[in-house]
């Protein structure tokens, strides 16, 4: 990189511009709910990133070929991306006192869309700045003009020349935005981001390699999906691109967050499509379900109607081993996520505890895949990990290739940092989880490989602590030695006693 690259470089620090972006939410605040005007927010974060990038390029272009506009028009239609006239945020920028500026930012928005459809297809079609929804036209004029004036901030300048990798930076700020969205989105939090340390878990626990296909059937804003990838390292052990990336989602404004996140991560051939994973699979090849190396998923807990009334003729046959009970979808997803797995394929899923030992279908359901020997391990994990709900979950570890026959179980629930909030994963909590699946190692009051005998002995109910013993013996009690102290409390408080009525009758008031 040439001095003159680096003296370009932002000294910007990452929090500032985290800040800077959070700021820029009191244009919204109070007018509607953060789970409405998150996406207002991080469209325009991204439209800001494209018009950066692209008005860099064009500058590092005209450098190089002076005025030769067709030259430069040509190679400007070969970048990642194509952004049309009018369409970026400076020209927007330029007319944000006009009393059509939402029409202006619309516009904008399907001009890019239209122009970018294999990457961009439908991820604006959910939103519009010209709605009623951002007040009337005075106070929606207001309200836009201040949302421009933010990201006009020198805080919030994107251009890659000022950065030594802005896909970094942009990466960390979404998925900022999205976990402050999420924290303070009450019940409907947990429905589009998982806590940043729980992927980092599931995704060491995968361990997707390069090459692999790697799919998150209810991906939401894709931040699952996005770690598991990152995790992948080439022979050297250094980031690697090889893979493949799928998702699919139900909610139409989550799926747009979620391939916008996968584009400012740079995994533009990311396919996420959208709509109900379990009533219409979008992924597929030829007439069955696509398979793929690695599949994750932090499925909605519990949900009731997910499509049981149409399980008996799925198509796809995934409900073989049982249909879920009507009003909990757990084993749905389960059962889907099983189905989609190659031949050598492994998979992670974060679940409520009571689809550890669940009886009725779910019991049948559960005995039948630990019959046929998927089912690897079990990971208990703190409570109040989750936006949205206190509830402890775990990991379940399934893996068409098992070398054993054994389940691991480990009881992570007792080890993590206390928050005002939310807790979390400490580094070393999820090390340790981590260390001991791979080197599949019992720890007295941590964790306990069971063979298959033994979880057919428990009806084959997976609650953990029927594997892993935590109970903690009291140290015996010291009967003499609490008397004696009993003893002189109470000699003590007689001496109190005695010194309060001398004091009363001085005052004369006994």
């Amino acid at each position: 990189m040439s001095k003159e690259k680096q003296a370009q470089h932002s000294t910007i620090s990452q929090e500032e511009i985290n800040s800077a972006l959070w700021a820029a939410c009191d244009t919204f605040r109070g007018a509607f709910d953060s789970s409405e005007y998150k996406n207002y927010i991080l469209v325009f974060m991204f439209l800001k990133y494209l018009s950066d990038v692209w008005k860099d390029h064009y500058h590092q272009y005209k450098e190089r070929y002076g005025d030769n506009e067709e030259l430069i028009r040509r190679k400007m239609e070969r970048e990642r991306f194509y952004l049309p006239q009018e369409s970026t945020f400076d020209d927007l920028y330029e007319n944000r006192n006009k009393t059509d500026i939402g029409e202006r930012i619309d516009k904008a928005l399907a001009q890019i869309e239209a122009r970018n459809q294999a990457k961009l297809e439908g991820v604006f079609r959910n939103i519009t700045f010209n709605s009623e929804k951002l007040g009337q036209t005075k106070d929606r004029n207001r309200r836009l003009k201040n949302l421009l004036d933010d990201f006009a901030k020198p805080q919030l300048d994107f251009r890659p020349s000022r950065f030594e990798d802005v896909t970094d930076v942009l990466g960390d700020a979404y998925m900022y935005l999205l976990e402050k969205f999420a924290s303070g989105a009450g019940k409907k939090g947990g429905e589009f981001f998982t806590p940043k340390e729980v992927s980092a878990l599931l995704a060491k626990l995968v361990d997707a390699q390069e090459g692999d296909r790697i799919y998150d059937p209810t991906c939401g804003s894709a931040s699952l999906l996005i770690k598991v990838a990152e995790e992948v390292k080439d022979t050297e052990g250094k980031p690697s691109s090889n893979f493949a990336v799928y998702g699919q989602e139900s909610n139409g404004d989550t799926w747009a967050l979620g391939k916008m996140n996968c584009f400012l991560h740079k995994m533009d051939s990311a396919q996420i499509e959208w709509g109900d994973t379990i009533g219409s699979p979008k992924l597929l090849e030829g007439e069955g379900l696509m398979k793929f190396n690695v599949v994750v998923a932090n499925p909605p807990f519990s949900l009731d109607k997910w499509g049981h009334e149409e399980a008996e003729s799925d198509p796809f046959r995934r409900f073989s081993r049982g249909v879920p009970p009507k009003s909990k979808g757990d084993y749905a997803f389960i059962l889907h996520m099983i189905d989609s797995l190659l031949p050598t394929g492994r998979m992670g899923v974060i679940v409520p505890h009571g689809v550890l030992f669940r009886g009725s279908s779910e019991g049948k359901i559960r005995q039948q895949l630990i019959e046929e020997n998927l089912l690897e391990a079990v990971v208990g994990l703190p409570s109040n990990l989750f936006y949205g709900t206190g509830i402890p979950a775990a990991i379940l570890v399934f893996n068409k290739a098992k070398k054993s026959d054994e389940v691991l179980f480990i009881d992570a629930s007792r080890e993590f940092q206390e928050g005002k909030r939310q807790n979390q994963l400490r580094t070393q909590d999820i090390e340790k989880v981590v260390n001991i699946y791979r080197n599949w190692e019992g720890i007295d009051k941590y964790s306990y490989a069971a063979k298959p005998e033994e979880i057919k002995e428990n009806d084959y109910n997976l609650n953990i602590p029927r594997y892993v013993d935590t109970f903690e013996e009291e140290e015996p009690v010291d009967i003499p030695a609490v008397q004696k102290e009993i003893d002189e409390l109470e000699k003590e408080l007689a001496e109190t006693r005695k010194e309060m009525d001398e004091y009363l009758k001085e005052l004369n008031l006994i």
